[in-house]
């Protein structure tokens, strides 16, 4: 990390050789989009954005600008084709640029999109949302759900820069918030020790830098990025079984409780860490209950259909070792485990 210059803010190296980034973060970072769209000497650009485009600068160039909706129901393939159909009536090539603006739906499809495009343009991402800062925005994955499961059509895509403005933070709801903190507590569980005593822009900068680090030591999730899924499973499955009325981050809070306690019930953790999960995920006022509606066989059903589950039902859990890739976790002990869990 280096210090900050101008308006570029905090700043994190994702570095990936040729394919290497940096992400910005801090107030009025967005105004450095002028300069990038010029340093990549883009003739044109197309901005996609679910907020407002006057906060945005003047990019210098002629700009496409194409709204957006934030939200799972709008991230599937149809929503990429019309955005690439936009793309080619407005004549943009792959030396021009493409940009976010939005949640972290809105980053996984319009960087889904920039990849497809010409067989790839250049993205950058102007995450609006807490959840987009911390999580989405960073890491090159794209990806669009089918109606059989989450992000199981994608491509791994990574942007030109990142620019986690916070000034966009301000006028979240509250429910956002706590979307983006479900994200920020399972980061205590994979590497980032005790964020909780820490302000905002220094719990994101915390959370973008572990995860830069584990993008850099393995791109393509062949091995170690598979922690960052921490309490992911059960909270992807949540998502579906309640047709995305439970919130991507409200989903990996009551799932990061789960693995806790899923850890502890295959004697990898004790019962205090276990105990710790729900405390860390109780201190950001984050959901830990079950849904009372939906059924434990339900949820067990939707989780086999996890791009992790290669072999049975398969969790990233804690251990002695640190979190790690657990397949064929007996399929009674799950639904013993979900049994037990408190619901609301």
């Amino acid at each position: 990390m280096t210090a900050p210059t101008d308006l570029e803010g905090t700043r994190i190296e994702v570095d990936l050789q040729e394919r290497s980034y940096t992400v910005h973060i801090g107030p009025g970072v967005r105004g450095t989009l002028p300069h990038l769209v010029a340093g990549l000497g883009a003739k044109r650009a197309a901005v996609v954005t679910a907020r407002p485009p006057e906060l945005l600068p003047d990019l210098g160039v002629p700009t496409l600008v194409l709204p957006a909706q934030d939200g799972e129901h709008d991230k599937n393939l149809a929503t990429v084709e019309s955005m690439c159909r936009r793309f080619a009536e407005f004549g943009l090539t792959r030396t021009d640029v493409v940009i976010s603006c939005g949640g972290g739906t809105v980053t996984d499809s319009v960087g889904l999109a920039a990849a497809l495009y010409h067989r790839g343009v250049p993205v950058v991402h102007l995450p609006s949302s807490l959840l987009a800062q911390v999580d989405a925005s960073v890491g090159g994955k794209t990806a669009v759900n089918l109606p059989e499961g989450k992000n199981l059509v994608g491509a791994y895509w990574q942007p030109k820069a990142v620019l986690c403005d916070t000034d966009l933070l301000a006028t979240l709801p509250a429910r956002e918030w706590t979307n983006g903190y479900g994200e920020i507590a399972r980061c205590h569980f994979i590497g980032a020790g005790d964020l909780r005593h820490l302000a905002l822009p220094e719990q994101i900068a915390a959370s973008v830098a572990l995860k830069a680090s584990v993008v850099v030591s393995d791109e393509r999730d062949t091995g170690r990025r598979h922690v960052l899924n921490y309490g992911h499973t059960l909270g992807h499955a949540l998502e579906r079984a309640t047709d995305y009325a439970l919130r991507h981050g409200e989903g990996v809070a009551i799932g990061t409780v789960f693995a806790g306690r899923l850890a502890a019930a295959l004697g990898r953790v004790s019962e205090g860490r276990a105990a710790e999960h729900l405390e860390v995920v109780q201190h950001y006022g984050l959901p830990w209950r079950l849904p009372a509606d939906v059924a434990p066989q339900r949820l067990i059903d939707l989780m086999r259909l996890d791009k992790k589950a290669t072999s049975g039902l398969t969790f990233v859990l804690d251990g002695p070792d640190g979190p790690d890739l657990v397949h064929d976790v007996p399929e009674q002990l799950v639904a013993d485990t979900l049994a037990a869990m408190p619901r609301d």
